[in-house]
């Protein structure tokens, strides 16, 4: 399946779910990923602020919060995307193609270490993604290459394989969980 047939695929069955069904299975990853030696060992977590159907990370964002870690999220500048340390998660708009952003344009997180949270439209078990086309990620794990990197996503977005593109950079681990009935 092409990517563009993929997206379509993906974007409808997202849109098929209830907001109870995408409350209870964000809850269950959640708990996965908090059991997860990638993010008990981080210190910081880069995350984003889900919209539309994406599994809710702000529950995610606020626990991580609670957890002593230091929390940023991507805006969009121009051309390229960096992470804002995020203190407030209130303190947002809507921004690049209506994704939220942080108000503030700084500052910008330093923490190579930190823990990255992909968003994406489909993934394999081995780190494959489809994300939604910008590029974005894949350009700044590039300038960042040691970032560990986790995605959360529903089990229909899994895929035994995805044919990816040389640019495309994989997800260091894949957390699925089916959807809540």
């Amino acid at each position: 399946m092409d990517k563009k047939a993929l997206r379509a695929e993906i974007k409808a069955r997202k849109r098929a779910m209830t907001e109870a069904q995408i409350d209870e299975t964000s809850r269950l990853l959640a708990r996965q990923l908090f059991d997860h030696p990638a993010y008990r060992n981080a210190k910081s977590i880069f995350g984003y602020l889900s919209y539309n159907q994406e599994v809710r990370t702000l529950p995610i964002l606020e626990q991580a919060q609670k957890d002593g870690k230091r929390v940023a999220v991507p805006k969009v500048l121009d051309d390229r995307m960096i992470f804002i340390w995020l203190d407030d998660l209130s303190r947002v708009s809507l921004g690049y193609c209506g994704i939220p952003e942080p108000l503030d344009d700084g500052p910008e997180a330093l923490d190579e270490t930190a823990l990255v949270l992909m968003p994406g439209l489909a993934f394999d078990p081995t780190g494959r993604r489809c994300g939604y086309g910008g590029g974005f990620y894949d350009r700044y794990l590039e300038a960042h290459p040691r970032h560990p990197t986790l995605a959360l996503c529903y089990g229909f977005q899994l895929f035994d394989h995805l044919d990816t593109d040389p640019h495309d950079i994989p997800v260091d681990y894949v957390l699925s969980q089916e959807v809540a009935e």
